[in-house]
């Protein structure tokens, strides 16, 4: 139980970094975005994306464009802002970071714990 709480804040936090991945590679449409995710085995739902979108969008980092469809109504394409693009360069920094500091505590871990020597 405690594993899965840790494990869906751990998600939790990460989602919004890679939403703004995703579309910083030019317009996508949301379900896209979901698409893409889960091949990355990110689950998640529109539910849980939409209302994303939305602050992301409130907060000024993503804007989006209606495109006519040929199938039934206009999508709307989300695009990144500059200031979106501004703060994706900071969470890829921090990232970077916290990516460093946990493969080095687990290395650390790994060459202290004897049952991995």
């Amino acid at each position: 139980m405690i594993a899965e709480n840790t494990q869906t804040q751990m998600r939790k936090g990460i989602l919004e970094y890679c939403v703004l991945l995703i579309i910083s590679r030019g317009e996508i449409y949301a379900s896209d975005i979901i698409s893409e995710l889960k091949s990355a085995r990110l689950l998640v739902v529109e539910g849980t994306l939409y209302p994303l979108l939305t602050r992301l969008k409130n907060n000024g980092l993503l804007s989006y464009n209606w495109v006519e469809s040929t199938s039934g109504p206009p999508r709307k394409y989300y695009i990144l802002t500059p200031e979106g693009k501004s703060i994706l360069t900071q969470l890829d920094t921090t990232w970077q970071e916290l990516s460093y500091a946990i493969n080095t505590s687990k290395k650390v871990a790994d060459n202290t714990n004897p049952k991995n020597s």
